[in-house]
């Protein structure tokens, strides 16, 4: 044998002992993001996990053909034959399992489809379990469930009908922005009793941003924007009825079902609300109005292959308030027993959409909708009834590359107010029609570090908006993480917008020619800190700072003759503050524990410039421990510190708690039985709810609940 021979020999045994390394990065298939701790392992004993980035790396590997398989909890096992010496990184794409797709695994709201954990934008979400809770508690609507969220106050704006509307960061409830899948929902006259007819089990999650948001679905976000994901069909033949019954005689059935065949699927909700009204307080005026309610909501779904899905939708809301003087609503009324107010409502909405992926992951989407929310409102004196047809259509392509995306659309939007034949009002019909273009730009970058630039532009009848934002994510380690971001946004004018107090619609005044749309800047950090404790025990803290900055505010004056008239202040209102939370899993306990302070100030005032009816602090918490797989138990509670009235004056702190336990029977039944405002904590207790006579009151703003001690209980039936 010659020296040549020789020599390639043992080349060719030096490489065959050899240590090689195989590098991947591992991604969602639908997202295209990479995808944490995802285990990786040849043969019986070498393992690896992918890193942050998706990147995995497994060293110590001897030359030749070598099986890997890639698997993780919520998706299909993938497995790859490699040859090495091999120098290629390759991309792994891992199928979510249909199951899983319904669990909250990723966030809708930030138009790229990134996990919760690796998006710049902070997203908060209410999942699965913490909408089914919410069902056997408040089946009628989501209200109570959301203001269990730092940050987040739920506020009635009217003793009389009810209504309430949402307020995110101590601003008023016209700075937050409702979406349901991605388009927007309520505002100006059918942003009436807008979160008080949305049930939670028609709803998959609940994603919250709080802050400056326009830049991603236009004007109304200042304060921040609430996203309503439906339920989507399975494999799994889905079907769930909900009896509830409360002490206050209210009485609810709620039905969904669902199924996902071949090329066709299906979910069907509804839901039936039946109130009396109740005089808590016994002051002779409804603390709770007589309603009457049905919401329908089918939606079919086309698959003709597996790339595209055709969605068509339809939404009925129909519902029936009764409040005042309860003598009137018990068909007493006389001269003095007079005052009333009815509200009738019937809302339609049709929504269309298509989503499509292309061979190489890039994405289309479009979707349209139209809304018709018609209300008749009647009083002792006055009868009227008025219409807001709104529409809304967008197409937006999503295109990864590498490890970035950049995700861009068209949408072109508009409302339309009309009054109908009924008694005569200052008010005007009116209509606002918005053309918009956004783009963004996210962005995986060395260090652990994802970096999103987002730039929208919108035209309508008040003027052109350009809104920028950036957001920026940095894990340190697989604890600690940071995020900060800043974003411009804006709200254009409508009379009928939510107000902190719900004010006659004949006292309403026509917006003045010149008035300019609100504009705001908005900036938030934050730190997280994220530690699995053992097997079945996980701690996560999150430390928030934020600021919002309202420019050109609009301000609403109510004259001495009571005409309510709005105009743009000089000067802009702040809101400020830090929002902390706890969320622990220990051993089957789950506790929940947040702080938020919140400094809100009208910087065009010279005096008492604390926005009024926004509490400085505010602690809230939950308890829930689940026992022997057949009992679940749950305590929460909150304080509620002070607030300012617009006279100077100051509404005492109180106090919140509630309860609840559930048993379980089999896996298809439940019992809930709940008690809400366990100490019986109303207003009425502290000051009278109105002033003036029977006959003409006038109520006083709300800042704690009215209804009193609730109690419920409520049977759900998984049918299959």
């Amino acid at each position: 044998m010659n020296k040549v021979t020789l020599l390639i020999l043992l080349l060719m045994s030096i490489n065959a002992h050899a240590q090689h390394v195989f590098r991947a990065i591992v991604k969602d298939s639908l997202s295209q993001q990479p995808i944490v701790n995802v285990s990786v392992s040849e043969g019986k004993n070498k393992r690896s996990l992918s890193s942050d980035n998706g990147k995995v790396l497994f060293s110590d590997l001897q030359a030749g053909k070598h099986l890997i398989v890639f698997s993780l909890e919520g998706y299909d096992a993938k497995e790859i034959q490699i040859t090495l010496p091999d120098t290629t990184w390759h991309v792994i794409l891992l199928k979510a399992k249909q199951k899983e797709l319904a669990e909250v695994t990723v966030i809708a709201s930030s138009r790229n489809n990134l996990r919760m954990e690796n998006s710049p934008l902070k997203v908060e979400v209410l999942g699965k379990e913490e909408l089914e809770e919410e069902n056997t508690i408040k089946p009628g609507n989501i209200a109570s469930l959301l203001s269990d969220v730092s940050g987040i106050q739920i506020q009635q704006s009217s003793a009389v009908s009810g209504n309430a509307n949402v307020r995110i960061q101590g601003l008023e409830g016209r700075y937050t922005q409702l979406l349901r899948d991605g388009v927007p929902l309520f505002d100006g006259f059918s942003g009436g009793f807008g979160v008080l007819q949305i049930p939670p089990l028609d709803l998959k999650q609940v994603e919250l941003i709080k802050g400056c948001a326009s830049t991603l679905y236009g004007s109304g976000a200042i304060g921040g924007l609430i996203n309503l994901i439906s339920k989507q069909p399975v494999e799994q033949q889905e079907a769930v009825a909900t009896l509830n019954q409360t002490s206050l005689k209210e009485s609810n059935v709620n039905l969904y079902a669902s199924k996902r065949y071949n090329h066709f699927g299906y979910t069907f909700f509804t839901g039936l609300t039946h109130q009396n009204a109740a005089d808590v307080n016994k002051d002779g005026f409804s603390d709770v109005p007589t309603l009457h309610s049905v919401v329908v909501h089918p939606r079919l779904f086309f698959y003709p292959n597996e790339k595209t899905k055709i969605i068509a939708g339809y939404t009925g809301t129909f519902e029936n308030r009764l409040g005042g003087d309860m003598k009137v609503i018990g068909n007493k009324s006389d001269e003095i027993h007079r005052f009333f107010e009815r509200n009738n409502i019937d809302r339609h909405s049709a929504e269309l959409s298509l989503d499509h992926t292309f061979a190489k992951s890039d994405r289309l989407s479009v979707r349209a909708s139209l809304s018709s929310f018609t209300r008749g409102i009647s009083t002792a004196d006055l009868y009227f009834k008025g219409r807001q047809v709104s529409y809304f259509t967008e197409a937006a392509v999503m295109v990864p590359f590498s490890k970035n995306s950049v995700v861009a659309g068209l949408n072109v939007s508009g409302n339309l107010f009309k009054k109908l034949p009924s008694d005569p009002i200052a008010l005007n019909n009116f209509q606002n029609n918005t053309i918009g273009a956004f783009a963004h730009f996210t962005a995986w970058l060395p260090g652990n570090s994802t970096f999103e630039l987002g730039l929208r532009g919108d035209h309508d009848n008040f003027g052109n908006f350009l809104l920028p934002r950036v957001a920026l994510l940095h894990r340190f380690n697989d604890v600690w993480a940071a995020r900060l971001g800043i974003g411009f946004s804006y709200k254009s004018p409508n009379p009928l917008a939510p107000q902190n107090i719900d004010y006659p619609i004949e006292t309403i005044q026509p917006l003045p020619a010149g008035i300019k749309a609100e504009r705001s800047l908005g900036y938030n950090a934050e730190v997280n800190y994220k530690k699995t404790i053992g097997e079945n025990s996980s701690l996560f803290i999150n430390h928030a700072f934020f600021f919002t900055e309202v420019r050109q505010p609009i301000v609403t004056i109510q004259l001495p003759d009571e005409s309510v008239v709005f105009n743009n202040a000089t000067k802009a209102i702040n809101t400020k503050g830090l929002d902390t939370y706890i969320q622990l899993t220990l051993n089957g306990w789950e506790v929940y524990a947040g702080y938020t302070l919140t400094v809100a100030e009208r910087k065009y005032l010279t005096t008492n410039q604390f926005l009024p009816l926004t509490t400085k602090h505010r602690v809230a918490f939950t308890l829930v421990k689940e026992f022997e797989e057949h009992w679940r138990f749950g305590l929460e509670g909150s304080y509620t510190g002070s607030q300012y009235r617009d006279n100077e004056s100051k509404t005492p702190g109180y106090v919140f708690f509630a309860a609840m336990v559930e048993r379980k029977f089999g896996k298809y039944v439940s019992l809930v039985l709940n008690t809400e405002n366990l100490l019986d904590y109303r207003q009425s207790r502290y000051e009278s709810l109105y002033t003036g006579t029977i006959t003409n009151p006038t109520f006083k703003p709300l800042w704690a609940p009215i209804e009193g001690r609730v109690i419920n209980m409520s049977l759900r039936i998984g049918l299959l």
